[in-house]
């Protein structure tokens, strides 16, 4: 029978198993799998340094840029209104740097869920070999009791019915000892009983750790979508206080995603180092372990026709005992059946006996054979070196990716920032508030236009020239009898009280003489301000 296909390594771990080594004194190691050497561990070590160096970089760059922003820029001409060229570009290229962060983030859960998979195929693969190897065990110990039972039992009731024959007694030892001798070839098939390693325990540590490495990923690939949304949002809002709190966890995250591509991109290269030739590495942990020959493993794990079947010569040796057997019961049953009545019925007992026991013998040569346990070896590297592998490279492109989007925002931002409108603008008139400077002149006609309140019905009233003057001087009377009789509490809302008090900086309640727009509403007159002259009414 040929041999059952095996594991191929794939492009991606020739690719990374050919890149060099070197150990912290820049020393050329070995790509050998070696987790125990010293030299191999400080080379997985200088790779995850090399995500350290990014994040370093990342950080100058970062500190530079903001440095020259701050202490660099060209003063700006006083009076000036618009926005400083290039704004638009900023905020865009910060939007576009969070985009890219968000499909960086797909990306990221595409490999968590691919890296998952891999190892929970590694844990399958390891269940299965573990009820192939225990049901091995419990065949070859269930058939030696069966056997033992029968030597104890029939044969022995059978040698004292035909204690009167001779050489019929001397055909029931006979039995017995062939018996005895298959229980005992039967026993030295069960290899895997009284090993310490046990393949259950070692899924169970991997399914553990994985779990745990699953949920650290599903929480920063949530960080960083959380983080990339928000600030989306403080643009769309131009919400100063939101924009600061996310350049602070766009920092943290950061220092997070280059963590991470370390860390991926070290056991990456250890995985590839392992994948490219994982037979050698895996024979000799396994004979470590749990102390078998080489030639049992060399059976399991390469399964070719090169290496013989270690069990063979004693199958061969249990199936002729078994034959042995089953023929000296037929020349006893047709010997001593019709002499011996008695004899009957611990004859087709014994019967029964061998053929329970050439059933378990012959599953229990399928289940020696290097088929199985091979296939669940192949099926656990396919996960670990193909699925597994393949899911820490586009962890590794969402780190990446992710680092460069929050690279770009960090610089970005405080920029965006800057270009922000005030809370309350106040460049002509005043300001919104009683409390704010003084008028400058010549401003009222001007802010009357500004200020608005979130009321339609009173917008239009402010502006000096445009409006009614019968309108506006009844506005003014309200306005005026409102505020003599309470705070600005009295008013329905505040943008009413913003009305109010804008007219009343402005002037549009106040009339030559000192006179009261409660007793001259059909003379309404506007205030000249110094510098200029009032519009005449057509």
């Amino acid at each position: 029978m040929g041999a059952p296909p095996g594991y191929r390594p794939s492009a991606w771990v020739h690719l990374l198993h050919q890149l060099p080594r070197a150990d912290f004194q820049l020393r050329p190691v070995p790509s050998g799998f070696a987790p125990r050497d010293q030299e191999y561990q400080q080379a997985l070590l200088l790779v995850a340094a090399l995500a350290g160096l990014g994040l370093g970089l990342s950080l100058i760059f970062i500190a530079v840029y903001l440095i020259r922003f701050c202490c660099c820029r060209p003063p700006e001409p006083p009076g000036a209104k618009s926005p400083p060229p290039g704004g638009g570009c900023v905020i865009w290229s910060c939007i576009a740097a969070l985009l890219v962060g968000c499909a960086g983030i797909g990306i990221g859960f595409y490999g968590n869920s691919e890296t998952s998979d891999g190892v929970s195929q590694l844990s399958s693969a390891l269940l299965h070999a573990n009820h192939t190897l225990s049901t091995i065990d419990d065949l070859v110990l269930e058939t030696v009791e069966r056997l033992g039972e029968a030597v104890r039992t029939e044969l022995t009731t059978l040698e004292e019915v035909l204690s009167e024959r001779v050489e019929l007694v001397a055909a029931t030892r006979g039995a017995r000892r062939q018996a005895e001798a298959a229980a005992q070839h039967l026993q030295g098939l069960a290899f895997w009983q009284g090993v310490s390693l046990s393949p259950v325990q070692v899924a169970e540590d991997v399914t553990f750790v994985e779990e745990y490495r699953w949920l650290a990923y599903v929480l920063l690939l949530l960080l960083v979508l959380l983080v990339c949304l928000f600030t989306l949002l403080g643009l769309a809002k131009q919400s100063k206080w939101l924009v600061v709190v996310m350049t602070a966890m766009s920092l943290l995250v950061l220092v997070l995603s280059w963590g991470s591509m370390g860390l991926e991109a070290a056991t990456a290269v250890g995985l590839s180092d392992f994948c490219s030739n994982p037979d050698t590495y895996v024979l000799n942990l396994t004979q470590e372990e749990t102390g078998l020959s080489s030639d049992i493993l060399n059976y399991y794990f390469l399964c070719n026709q090169a290496v013989s079947n270690p069990f063979q010569q004693r199958l061969t040796l249990s199936q002729r005992a078994l034959a042995s057997i089953h023929s000296q019961l037929q020349g006893l049953e047709r010997e001593a059946v019709p002499q011996f009545p008695a004899a009957q019925k611990p004859l087709l007992s014994l019967e029964e006996t061998l053929n329970v026991t050439e059933g378990s013998f012959h599953q229990l040569v399928a289940l020696l054979h290097c088929r199985s346990l091979h296939k669940d070896y192949g099926s656990a590297l396919r996960g670990l070196c193909e699925d597994a592998l393949e899911g820490l490279l586009f962890l590794m492109l969402f780190s990446l990716l992710s680092a460069g989007a929050l690279a770009t925002t960090l610089c970005s931002l405080p920029r965006a920032w800057a270009l922000f409108p005030p809370r309350n603008p106040s460049a002509l008139c005043s300001g919104s508030l009683p409390s704010e400077p003084p008028l400058q002149p010549g401003a009222c006609l001007s802010s009357s236009a500004q200020h608005r309140s979130g009321s339609e019905s009173h917008m239009h009233i402010l502006t000096m020239e445009e409006a009614d003057p019968r309108k506006r001087t009844n506005l003014a009377l309200d306005l005026n009898v409102r505020a003599s009789t309470g705070t600005k509490s009295s008013f329905q809302s505040r943008g009413m009280y913003k009305a109010w008090w804008v007219s009343e900086r402005c002037g549009i309640n106040s009339l030559p003489g000192g006179s009261n727009p409660a007793r001259d509403v059909r003379k309404p007159k506007c205030v000249p301000v110094k510098g200029q002259t009032c519009s005449k009414r057509k």
